[in-house]
């Protein structure tokens, strides 16, 4: 038996840890009462897109689940331009944040059913699609595909009427 083990039963390799900082973009708070809206937003990009006889961007040529609306548009030109537009705000997302619009908003597929056809985590999907519909809310809403709400209790903008 050596020496070396009498004096040193068991040695620890440690390293420094070098932290990961995972930075997550601050989003304004009132953003989140929109992620309704930028779904809706969406599903109709989808339809719009399947009508004007092209698969949307973001799905290329999968299979995936539709729901069927009887909306009707004015004309050909006007669906044209709003998927064009929407397709150029959704190419600002990065890649992970434009797959988990695909799968939640478009697709349809639950946030535990993306968790695992991604191998993440349900609190990383969650998370991560919010940050996402945030961002493109907020992209939707400097393109002026959104219009913001005015809240009726908004102090600073509501005039009052003169009663005598």
């Amino acid at each position: 038996m050596s020496a070396a083990l009498m004096i040193l039963p068991v040695v620890w390799a440690t390293e420094a840890r070098s932290e990961v900082v995972v930075e997550r973009r601050q989003t304004a708070p009132e953003l989140a009462f929109y992620r309704k809206y930028t779904e809706g937003l969406l599903r109709r990009y989808l339809k719009m897109s399947m009508e004007a006889g092209r698969a949307p961007s973001l799905l290329g040529r999968e299979m995936f689940r539709g729901k069927v609306t009887n909306y009707r548009v004015k004309c050909f030109d006007d669906v044209v331009i709003f998927v064009h537009d929407v397709e150029k705000c959704l190419a600002i997302l990065d890649e992970e944040q434009q797959l988990l619009i695909e799968r939640i908003a478009l697709q349809e597929y639950t946030h535990g059913e993306t968790a695992g056809m991604m191998g993440l985590h349900l609190w990383t999907v969650t998370r991560g699609y919010s940050d996402a519909l945030d961002l493109l809310t907020e992209i939707f809403l400097e393109r002026k595909l959104l219009e913001p709400l005015i809240a009726c209790q908004d102090v600073e903008n509501v005039i009052l009427p003169v009663t005598l």
